[in-house]
């Protein structure tokens, strides 16, 4: 149940604060880029080859859609929603196949994982409340296209994440392939940076498929990171450390409170 119609998102939920910062923003979509890498349902990226062409582009297109879903009036939300919806069956049609609903759950799900690793890291521990907060807002949009089998709360979503990660997770070509595509796109060096950020969200079942090691280079950064943040200087950080062709969209996600 939407608790403020107006809204698909209501001011001052904790997903607008999650969703509101670019930081947190590239947590997210780092996790979820090493993740889908090892998703049964990749191949799915490679019919359209929008992904490996240009990882980077494609990450800023989503994310509009999903500012939108999250700051737009419920109206425009629920319209992104279905153009979501319409792209993917535009692709079925054309492929002439059907992406499978497990496939749709995953992505939901890394969506949920990754918001709250992502705000976790950066920010501060999430309640209960706020992570079924959460929750409730990608519950409502899973429903909305239409997408069977999802849990109905937070706590029942726990296990059946867990098994998600076993049952739909291998490493193959397409894995290999796509961190190519990442490293060609940002450079070595920031290739490296992603892996460590991935390292600090991803699930352990990740881990162990990308054969990450246990060490990470950024983890005694984050906490440099945030008192850059308070003292305004994590705009500088990020132009450093992210593509100078990339700076305008990167400003873009973060959203005036």
């Amino acid at each position: 149940m939407n608790p403020h119609p107006s809204y698909f998102v209501a001011p001052g939920s904790v997903v607008r604060s999650i969703w509101g910062k670019s930081d947190t923003i590239l947590f997210i979509f780092a996790g979820a880029a090493a993740e889908f890498a090892l998703n049964k349902a990749v191949h799915w990226l490679y019919f359209t080859g929008k992904l490996p062409k240009d990882p980077l582009g494609r990450l800023f297109s989503t994310v509009a859609y999903a500012k939108k879903i999250v700051f737009a009036p419920t109206a425009e939300a629920l319209a992104a929603i279905d153009t979501i919806r319409q792209i993917h069956t535009a692709v079925e049609k054309a492929r002439g196949a059907t992406i499978p609903d497990w496939a749709y759950r995953d992505v939901l799900f890394m969506l949920i994982h990754y918001s709250i690793a992502a705000y976790e890291l950066l920010e501060h521990r999430m309640s209960d409340d706020e992570k079924q907060e959460l929750f409730d807002v990608f519950y409502r949009v899973g429903i909305r296209m239409g997408v069977k089998e999802l849990p109905a709360t937070y706590q029942e979503w726990l296990p059946v994440r867990a098994a998600h990660l076993q049952e739909h997770y291998e490493k193959s070509a397409y894995t290999t392939d796509l961190f190519k595509q990442y490293k060609k796109h940002l450079g070595a060096f920031r290739y490296n940076l992603l892996i460590e950020g991935q390292k600090l969200v991803v699930p352990q079942r990740v881990k162990e498929l990308l054969s990450f090691s246990n060490g990470n280079l950024l983890k005694p950064v984050i906490p440099l990171y945030k008192m850059s943040r308070a003292m305004k200087m994590d705009t500088l950080l990020k132009n450093l450390l992210l593509p100078k062709d990339y700076k305008a969209q990167i400003k873009a996600l973060d959203v005036a409170a």
